[in-house]
This record gives C-alpha cells, sequence and structure tokens, in this order.
C-alpha cells in the first residue's frame, strides 16, 4: 500500500473551514514594508466583503493571521507558504488561492517569488484572482512583483547586503541589476515598477537606474514608477484613484521623459536628465489613469555622471 505524500506547502487557517463565495471590490494596497498599517489590511479586508484573506509566502509563519483576524471581520484568515516551484505546482496550492476573497503576498526575498512561482499554477490562480476583480496586496517584496517591471534580486545571495544606488549609478550593468517583467497582470500597474523601503533605505538612485535599463534595453519608451517608503502606504481604487497613508515620507509617483538616458553603458556612470518625482506624503491623493496628484510636491531630479542633482530645495533628493 502506498504511503500519502507529505504536503510540499504549509496552510495554516484561523476562522471557518468551509470557504463562503463574497461580493468583492478590486483594489489594490501598496505597502512600502516596515511596520504593518492596520488602515491599509482593514480597507483590504472591507474589498473582500468579509470573505476568505489568504497571505501569500516563501517562507516564514503565520504570524499574520492573528493580526489580520484581529483587525477584520472575516470568514477566514489564512497563510500559504509555498517554498518551491514543486510546490507551486501542486494543485492544491492553486484551488487554495482560487478560493480567496483577498491575497495579501508578504515581504521576505522576491528573488524567491519569481524563482519558484513563475510560470506556474500558483502565478496563474494569483492573475486568475486578479482579473476576477479581486483585492490584491504587497509589502516589501511583495509589492516589489506587483508592478509590470520587477527588481528580481535574482543576482543577489541569501542575506546579501543591499544594492546601493552608489553602486548601481556608477554601472547601470552590474549583473546584480537584474530585471523581470510580467509576473502579475495588474492593468493600473502596467508599464511600472514598483519599489520599497524607499527614501528609509536611500533607493532614489537605483531606482532611476533600474528605469534607465527599461528604457535602454527597449521594454518601454516611457516607464513609470511607484515607490513607497517604509511605514507607508499607496490604497489604489480600481478606477486608478488613490491615496497615501501611513507616518513614512509617503510614496513617490515618477515619470521619465522621452528619448531615454544620454548616457547608459557598461562600467560607465548613469547620464539621465529630467526625470519628474511627484511626492505624495500622507493625506496625498493620486490618480493612476492622468498621473496627476493633489496635496503633494513636485520636483525634477537629473543625474549627471552617477550623480543626482535635484531641484528640491537644498537639493534634497526625497
Amino acid at each position: 500500500m502506498a504511503l500519502a505524500q507529505a504536503p510540499t506547502y504549509q496552510y495554516f487557517r484561523l476562522g471557518n473551514s468551509q470557504d463562503v463565495t463574497t461580493k468583492t471590490t478590486a483594489g489594490y494596497g501598496l505597502l512600502g514594508g516596515g511596520k504593518d498599517l492596520d488602515e491599509a489590511f482593514k480597507w483590504l479586508c472591507e474589498k473582500g466583503g468579509g470573505g476568505d484573506f489568504l497571505v501569500l509566502r516563501a517562507a516564514g509563519d503565520d504570524d499574520y493571521n492573528s493580526y489580520i483576524n484581529g483587525l477584520c471581520k472575516t470568514n477566514s484568515v489564512a497563510t500559504l507558504i509555498i517554498p518551491s516551484r514543486e510546490a507551486a505546482a501542486d494543485p492544491k496550492v492553486a484551488d487554495i488561492i482560487r478560493h480567496a476573497e483577498v491575497i495579501f503576498i508578504a515581504g521576505g526575498d522576491q528573488a524567491r517569488y519569481i524563482n519558484w512561482w513563475l510560470d506556474t499554477p500558483a502565478q496563474e490562480a494569483m492573475k486568475a484572482h486578479i482579473a476576477g476583480g479581486k483585492a490584491i496586496g504587497g509589502t516589501s517584496a511583495g509589492l516589489a512583483v506587483m508592478g509590470q517591471y520587477i527588481y528580481s534580486a535574482q543576482g543577489d545571495a541569501p542575506d546579501d547586503e543591499d544594492l546601493a544606488s552608489a553602486q548601481t549609478l556608477a554601472d547601470p550593468f552590474l549583473p546584480r541589476v537584474t530585471l523581470r517583467r510580467d509576473f502579475l497582470n495588474i492593468d493600473l500597474l502596467r508599464n511600472t515598477l514598483t519599489d520599497t523601503h524607499f527614501a528609509k533605505r536611500d533607493r532614489m538612485g537605483r531606482s532611476l537606474t533600474f528605469l534607465a535599463r527599461i528604457m535602454n534595453d527597449g521594454w518601454s519608451p516611457g516607464p513609470r514608477e511607484i515607490a513607497v517608503d517604509e511605514k507607508s502606504a499607496v490604497l489604489v481604487e480600481r478606477g486608478g484613484k488613490s491615496r497615501v497613508i501611513g507616518s513614512g515620507t509617503g510614496a513617490y509617483f515618477i515619470s521619465l521623459p522621452r528619448g531615454g538616458p544620454e548616457v547608459c553603458k557598461r562600467a560607465t556612470p548613469l547620464t539621465f536628465r529630467d526625470v519628474t518625482v511627484y511626492r505624495g506624503p500622507a493625506g496625498a491623493e493620486f490618480n493612476l489613469r492622468d498621473w496627476t496628484g493633489k496635496r503633494g510636491v513636485h520636483y525634477t531630479l537629473s543625474v549627471v555622471e552617477g550623480k543626482i542633482h535635484s531641484t528640491q530645495a537644498n537639493g534634497e533628493v526625497y
């Protein structure tokens, strides 16, 4: 008699063991990492209509379950840990994802999401969730994979030091500058790079490098970026209107001039002029459809031979 095979994934659930179907509303919670924001999770729960809230991870534990369960009235809160390509191919994993009303992608290492989940039934189930008009959110690495363009961190060893802005500005073709695209299919985040821990970890320079590479490599003539600082979040409604919440510096909505960087070559400092930045602090609004905002600050950045220059007072970048 054959022994039952142990599951390749881990699944932890609080609440009703039976799934329900509720009326859902699309929405996208973009969390910048650091301390979790109660308001963002309550907003996602509301989008799910009290249904089943699912946290996705590649590693870790189920500590989100009790946190979310204490904030929201839901049918259930569960964590699904998908630690390998074998797990992501398990039909039960895709089935669990398909039955969720809300998905939240936790932080961690986005290289694992790309290496383990890309081109698997788990990824297809996530895409179907979005296409079905259901809400999804992510924090840190989870937000990094929500945009069409992704810094995949695939050149990094586990626990390696953060890829620094100064490194990428000095050489846009460093082996660690690894970009991917089309992990998810969120219409409002098409042609968009998403980044996290933004001001806290001084990531403006590397983001400008990533955008320069996207243009230089022919992926887009004019990509955009939504970069969110720690302790901040952008809550995006299905029509494109969004608002910034949290106690961090807020969110940065970056757009590029047509024509691309002046200099984007291997082992050569980047030169890239007239990049437009809109910084939205808490309370700001921004419409992703027409790329305009309220209650924020506009300024321009240029990179000249690897050094960033700002039109803000005192030359501030953030």
